[in-house]
């Protein structure tokens, strides 16, 4: 029987999910329908529709793995760690194209580079996304392969074989953990300098915005200092997820298996939050949201009239 810190965990854990989840769900939904509406969507929103559906095969991979360890069915964790693998690599190429096509958009630099980039990026989003979908298959493909050849040795030296438990730790150490590393760490570089340029930029725009035009109830700076704080939260909870990762492939918690689930809430609540600054954050999602809202008391007093009737 788990103990109580275990069961409380355990059920923040399964409620984050479900809740990042459903505002997954959400955004597919309201921007899946505008583009099936329209056979159109703005580039931007398409990076997002993507990325929510990235999301939501990540959480629900996260509870599959999770549910099969609790019920001691850990053998076969390694082969959901593939696809986990596969849509881990394709969210952090998707957020990194995010991270990229608002930097290019807001951002003010005068360089020509970021000219041409303003006028090529819209278009080149499709091409982005494929592209994506592409480099995550084939960057899979060698830790897929490092999973099941530890989990061939490991089954091995499970029998006292010390030679063969030797061995596991120096591939793992060798070859599989840096390439887990270098695989998740260039699309994080190429989150990390998109969103620091446009922390930059928007931090210039701001204070020259001030300069200008001082006045505390000015509404641009009010929506620079939103889009600032925002962007500052997409980047505290975007490296905390990244270095959760990377703490744990390298095992540097040494109470990893007794508090597991606490560090699956702590690995999981960045990008839950960071979807819930998505949707707040776009006015398309935040309107649908709201006329969700509006109509579910509409809606539960119809059907409760019609009953009575």
């Amino acid at each position: 029987m788990p103990s109580s810190p275990t069961l409380i965990f355990m059920g923040i854990f399964f409620l984050e999910s479900f809740t990042a989840m459903l505002q997954n769900v959400f955004m597919v939904a309201v921007l899946g329908r505008k583009w099936v509406r329209c056979h159109t969507l703005p580039a931007g929103d398409m990076i997002v529709a993507c990325l929510a559906s990235s999301r939501f095969c990540l959480h629900g991979m996260a509870l599959l793995n999770n549910l099969l360890v609790s019920i001691n069915f850990s053998s076969i964790v390694y082969y959901f760690n593939i696809p986990w693998e596969f849509i881990n690599i394709l969210t952090y190429w998707l957020t990194a194209w995010l991270a990229v096509f608002y930097c290019v958009k807001i951002s003010s630099f005068s360089h020509a580079v970021f000219f041409w980039l303003k006028w090529r990026i819209s278009r080149s989003v499709p091409r982005l996304l494929r592209g994506s979908l592409i480099i995550s298959g084939v960057t899979v493909i060698p830790v897929a392969t490092g999973n099941l050849i530890m989990q061939m040795i490991a089954s091995q030296s499970s029998h006292g074989n010390c030679t063969l438990a030797d061995r596991t730790q120096t591939f793992y150490r060798y070859f599989l953990l840096p390439n887990v590393v270098l695989v998740w760490l260039i699309p994080f570089l190429l989150f990390l300098v998109s969103t620091l340029l446009l922390m930059f930029s928007l931090h210039r725009h701001l204070r020259r915005m001030r300069d200008h035009r001082p006045g505390p109830c000015d509404p641009s700076t009010r929506a620079h200092t939103v889009a600032l704080k925002s962007l500052a939260a997409f980047f505290v909870f975007y490296t905390s997820y990244f270095l959760s990762l990377i703490i744990a492939v390298n095992k540097i918690a040494t109470l990893q298996d007794q508090w597991h689930w606490a560090w699956e809430v702590v690995t999981y609540a960045g990008i839950c939050l960071h979807s819930s600054i998505l949707v707040l954050s776009s006015p398309k999602l935040r309107k649908a949201l709201k006329m969700m809202v509006w109509k579910a008391p509409e809606k539960r007093l119809f059907i409760s009239s019609c009953q009575n009737q």
